[in-house]
């Protein structure tokens, strides 16, 4: 029989396994993952395809350029490895959802309780940060970016962008904000491990405001609408952080707090 009076230390005793068990279950949960990706991946292909990805992913680029000017391929195999690869970033994307399971499946059991209450919420909410972040580039950042462009293009000049140009562009945005959506995750995290605390943060402001601008003049093209479309985004989720930080504290500090009570 279990002693009810077990010390937290000791929860995970006993569901030790050997190193070539988690090797088994690491590859299972590999294969799985795969799979899902490799599924949704084929039914991509079926519809709606991936030519048609590409169009969707190029439409708002293409909204833009002059009347009657196309994108081009500079290389013999482009045509077929752009798309392939858009397929393969949608699918993964798509199936990310297993793919992440899969990796919560694997670590949980060697997770304390109040690990596992910490861990699942942050996967989850940086997962949709991320999603969001992509979202908030696809539907409103391109369209503005790509408008401001066309408007200094000389008259002389027609406008055909590579297509494998393009998809570097596309991914490295979508990095960039998807990152970018992830800053209140970041500050959670840093206050709960007790390298900074809610004070530290908000002294922290101005100074996080100008590395955010250097970060953005970097990674971003070098515009005003593409800078600004990054920056405020990230300022403004930097006081979110701290205020999600007040209350995940507070309510942490709480539950602890009843704990201790209980046991006394």
């Amino acid at each position: 029989m279990s002693d009810p009076k077990q010390s937290p230390e000791d929860e995970l005793a006993g569901t030790e396994q050997p190193f070539v068990t988690h090797l088994m279950e690491l590859r299972d949960r590999l294969i799985k993952a795969l799979v899902a990706v490799g599924v949704v991946a084929v039914a991509l292909g079926f519809f709606p395809g991936a030519g048609q990805l590409y169009d969707l992913l190029a439409a708002p680029l293409v909204a833009h350029l002059p009347k009657g000017a196309t994108m081009i391929a500079t290389s013999v195999i482009s045509p077929f490895m752009v798309p392939l690869k858009i397929l393969l970033m949608a699918a993964f994307l798509i199936a990310l959802p297993v793919v992440l399971h899969q990796v919560w499946a694997f670590v949980a059991p060697g997770l304390y309780s109040h690990e596992k209450k910490l861990v699942l919420p942050l996967v989850v909410s940086s997962t949709l940060l991320f999603f969001a972040g992509v979202a908030f580039c696809y539907f409103f950042v391109f369209g503005k970016v790509f408008a401001f462009i066309q408007q200094f293009a000389p008259q002389s000049i027609t406008a055909a962008p590579d297509i494998e140009a393009y998809l570097s562009f596309v991914l490295t945005m979508f990095l960039a904000f998807g990152l970018a959506f992830e800053v209140p995750v970041a500050v959670v995290v840093l206050a709960k491990v007790g390298v900074v605390n809610v004070q530290q943060l908000k002294d922290f402001r101005g100074y996080f405001w100008v590395s955010a601008a250097i970060v953005c003049a970097i990674v971003t093209p070098p515009d005003v609408v593409s800078m600004a479309s990054l920056l405020i985004p990230m300022g403004l989720l930097y006081e979110v952080g701290i205020w999600v930080t007040q209350l995940f504290i507070r309510n942490t500090q709480a539950s602890e707090d009843e704990a201790k009570t209980a046991e006394t």
